[in-house]
């Protein structure tokens, strides 16, 4: 029996994220478990006119390649992988694959190996996006590995991932429209700001945003959604950040990480657990060693840590900061092979200034301050 859930989330993903037109070239990606819900959007991209092309990956592949390639063939891009950044008008990316661990006895070099390798796709894919020529979007399919991760039944993890994206409500696409509006009122209100100053627990941030844009996160690419963030000036962050979750990286967690920032970059890292990763994702190239984005989590319908980012980075009363490449759709210009998100609470006496006026505190907005502008 088909999940109507399923359908919800496709039609939304398709005619709403994407806004797919008749004729457009599309890819619809995910592992081989995620079946249902890609025969659904094949069904939607099939209504509209557009052009589906199924890309289901196995499990266990790219564990393989890690573990057993040599140098040559870990940093070999295909070039059927190349055409296809290059020519698809839009991508459907489903995260959920049998094991949330797979990764976790990789060479960290070997992962970094792997990401340089990418590097120049991510620039075409990038800068296809910022010229409109290419549009995607991501999100996940509920399995039991990643209810595992979140310490849930797989009912109560897909009734979790359902409700995040407010696929349970009759007109999920108005929920979206509406949460839209609410959320530009915050990106207009930052827009006009030059700099802005974040504390919470062991954390003290400073960094200068003028110039830059705050993107409003309405589950156009990520799915769902649920965040503003812009591009820091590159050269301007100084002081401290504890991020209090843990960062995940490839399946493999990192706790308690610190970070020391001095013009714009880090100048001390530590970890209480998987420093070793910190540190080589670090050396990964220069630019990531500084921050691609800063961020403030907006949808308080996510209220429980799951390892998983797609969710975590969205909790309403958090903020992520990301290491690494900039998004050009905020005017950062930071270039990096990563960009790694990594979440830090505020929901218990923290508070950020824009231009030394207080917007926010204890994981709340003051809209009051907000509208008056």
């Amino acid at each position: 029996m088909r999940d109507i859930r399923l359908q919800k989330l496709a039609n939304l993903l398709v005619n709403y994220s994407l806004e797919l037109k008749e004729g457009e070239y599309v890819q619809l990606a995910g592992s081989t478990i995620s079946e249902p819900l890609l025969k659904e959007l094949y069904r939607e991209v099939i209504k509209v006119g557009a052009h589906p092309e199924i890309k289901a990956s196995i499990e266990g592949l790219n564990e393989i390649m890690l573990k057993e390639g040599s140098s040559e063939q870990i940093e070999f891009v295909s070039p059927v992988t190349r055409v296809a950044i290059q020519e698809y008008d839009a991508l459907i990316g489903l995260m959920g694959g049998v094991n949330t661990k797979a990764n976790s006895n990789i060479d960290p070099k070997k992962m970094s190996g792997r990401m340089k390798a990418m590097k120049d796709l991510v620039r075409i894919r990038n800068q296809r996006e910022a010229n409109g020529e290419f549009r995607w979007v991501g999100t996940q399919f509920p399995t039991h590995s990643d209810a595992q991760e979140g310490n849930m039944s797989l009912e109560e993890y897909e009734d979790f991932v359902f409700k995040a994206g407010h696929i349970d409500k009759d007109d999920p696409i108005a929920e979206w429209k509406k949460i839209s509006k609410e959320q530009q009122k915050i990106a207009d209100y930052l827009n006009t700001k030059k700099e802005l100053h974040i504390i919470s627990k062991d954390t003290d941030l400073k960094m200068k945003v003028e110039g830059r844009k705050w993107v409003n996160c309405d589950g156009k690419v990520n799915f769902p959604d649920g965040e503003v963030f812009t591009g820091p000036v590159e050269d301007s962050v100084e002081g401290h950040i504890r991020f209090s979750y843990p960062g995940i990286y490839m399946g493999k967690e990192i706790e308690d990480i610190r970070l020391d920032f001095k013009e714009g970059k880090v100048v001390n890292a530590t970890a209480a657990k998987g420093e070793d990763l910190l540190l080589a994702l670090l050396e990964t190239d220069d630019g990531a060693k500084r921050l691609g984005e800063i961020a403030i989590g907006t949808n308080y319908g996510i209220t429980k840590f799951t390892k998983n980012m797609l969710f975590d980075e969205k909790i309403g009363g958090t903020i992520h900061a990301a290491l690494g490449m900039s998004i050009p759709e905020s005017k950062g210009i930071n270039e990096s092979t990563i960009h790694w998100d990594m979440l830090c609470d505020m929901k218990d006496g923290g508070k950020i200034y824009a231009d030394g006026e207080l917007f926010y505190e204890n994981g709340q907005f003051k809209y009051e301050v907000i509208e008056s502008k």
